[in-house]
């Protein structure tokens, strides 16, 4: 509904062809921006709710005062992967948690894995890799969600996060608090609750629209072909080149998987290729800018900084590993054909 509105704006009402780079960057931006805009109005009305009704003070707590040994960061990717969010799509409900306090290593466990695992993908995954490397990337994002999620909670990064994410979580805290001491019905605590999500969507808009500007430009003018030059197995940098090329990127898992089979048909190694996919749809540029509204540089800085190098040493880790099976299925398949070419003799 939201790609046929954006269709009708752009190619109709503004008359852009839709096969000009110009046509397709605006009307990424237009679909992205509203899709966004959407998500992050409804999530934060039902992140509202709920905190009204099931105060999150005592979740936040329960996380923080008992041994869970680690099943908090596993039930936070594991959330992720189920939800079917891109990198910017994943931060209305990134904000929403921490807006409720949720222990920051939980939260980023979440964001972590949410764009990278998610069911297209997966299908997608099985229809072009088979079930073998599907599986292998799918237990790996969750893994990089849970080992990235617990060691960012370690590090103690909640100072920097940003002042406006400090006062909403005041607010909030100190509104539900409120109500449940009055007993306030539903009818009354929703207009606020709306009125609060409104003022979360006007905070972010801003950043919304930069953010998604960007996106759009490398959407609709980064020309074809322009990375297999710098991803080919000769290059033994290959992996980190290709994933600091891929950062400025923005793209969905589903609308990426395409590209990567194209590389993986060029030549380019297929660890090397999932590498440049995982960062792409994990780190982004427009995903950096929306999150500068709820952190600060430094911690912007320190995410996408341990997350570059978990990708990369993934990247020489599926290059390794699936190399190896590839050899070992073709040892396999020789030895069949010699076994059966000694039976017909």
């Amino acid at each position: 509904m939201i790609q046929r509105f954006a269709d009708w704006l752009v190619y109709d009402i503004f008359g852009l062809d839709a096969s000009t780079a110009l046509g397709e960057a605006i009307n990424f931006f237009f679909y992205d921006t509203i899709k966004i805009l959407i998500l992050l109005f409804f999530i934060s009305v039902i992140m509202g709710i709920i905190n009204a009704y099931f105060p999150i003070e005592r979740l936040r707590n329960y996380l923080t005062s008992r041994k869970l040994y680690g099943l908090q960061y596993f039930f936070a990717a594991l959330f992720g992967a189920i939800t079917p969010f891109c990198s910017c799509s994943s931060i209305p409900l990134f904000i929403g948690f921490v807006k409720g306090g949720i222990p920051l290593g939980v939260t980023f466990a979440y964001l972590i894995t949410s764009p990278l695992v998610n069911e297209v993908a997966v299908a997608m995954f099985i229809g072009t890799f088979g079930l073998r490397i599907t599986s292998i990337y799918v237990i790996s994002g969750i893994l990089l969600g849970m080992v990235g999620g617990f060691i960012l909670g370690k590090m103690k990064l909640e100072p920097y996060l940003s002042d406006w994410v400090k006062q909403i979580q005041q607010n909030s805290t100190s509104d539900s608090g409120t109500w449940e001491k009055e007993h306030t019905p539903f009818f009354r605590r929703l207009p606020i609750i709306m009125q609060e999500a409104w003022g979360i969507v006007k905070g972010v808009l801003l950043y919304i629209l930069i953010g998604i500007g960007i996106g759009a430009f490398m959407h609709g003018y980064v020309p074809e072909g322009f990375f297999e030059q710098y991803m080919s197995k000769d290059n033994w940098f290959a992996v980190p080149l290709s994933v600091v090329l891929a950062v400025p990127m923005y793209a969905n898992a589903a609308g990426i998987v395409p590209v990567i089979e194209v590389f993986v048909a060029k030549g380019i190694p297929i660890g090397t290729a999932l590498a440049f996919m995982m960062a792409v749809v994990g780190l982004s540029l427009p995903e950096a800018t929306l999150l500068k509204k709820v952190m600060t540089w430094r911690l912007i800085g320190i995410f996408f900084g341990l997350i570059t190098l978990f990708i990369i040493m993934l990247g020489y880790l599926y290059n390794i590993v699936l190399n190896y099976l590839v050899h070992c299925t073709d040892i396999l398949f020789a030895q069949h054909h010699y076994l059966l070419g000694i039976c017909f003799l």
